[in-house]
């Protein structure tokens, strides 16, 4: 199977889920599960079914999350410099608009356009990749072409 590449951060954030499933969530579904069979009845008990659903979804994390971490390839940017590669810090303008935004480029898993963390499969993320400070990249995104000039470089 193929590595899933991570940063530090990241994958102790999956780390962290994954305990707070096994050893939160899991017991508290299965109390709540036993609290609803003795109330008789399960055909009819809607506590009880919602219990179940919610185990369903809380083992399939916990799978997900074993089996994410199990392929991790954790990848410390800070050992890293040169040209944009995963795990950098980019700060670029767009040419268009002199809009400046920073972006790190991590994993799949541990994305979020809101914190500034770009995927590296990411159409952007992609055509930064072995770019260099003052290069100019040209994105196809769903609005349209868009071109960026890449200011800083940092591995943080």
């Amino acid at each position: 199977m193929e590595k899933i590449p991570m940063t530090r951060a990241g994958f102790v954030a999956l780390e962290a889920e994954l305990k707070k499933l096994k050893s939160v969530e899991r017991p508290a579904v299965i109390q709540a599960i036993a609290e609803a069979r003795e109330l008789g009845d399960l055909k009819e008990n809607a506590e009880y079914h919602s219990a179940r659903e919610k185990q369903g979804f809380i083992e399939g994390r916990i799978k997900e999350l074993e089996g994410t971490l199990s392929l991790a390839e954790v990848i410390d940017p800070t050992k890293l410099s040169g040209a944009i590669k995963f795990g950098a810090t980019v700060t670029m303008v767009d040419e268009d608009t002199d809009e400046e935004k920073t972006w790190q480029i991590v994993g799949e898993t541990e994305a979020n356009v809101e914190q500034g963390k770009l995927n590296i499969k990411s159409p952007l993320a992609r055509a930064l990749i072995g770019k260099e400070e003052g290069d100019s990249v040209e994105v196809r995104t769903p609005g349209g072409e868009k071109s960026y000039e890449v200011l800083k470089i940092e591995y943080i």
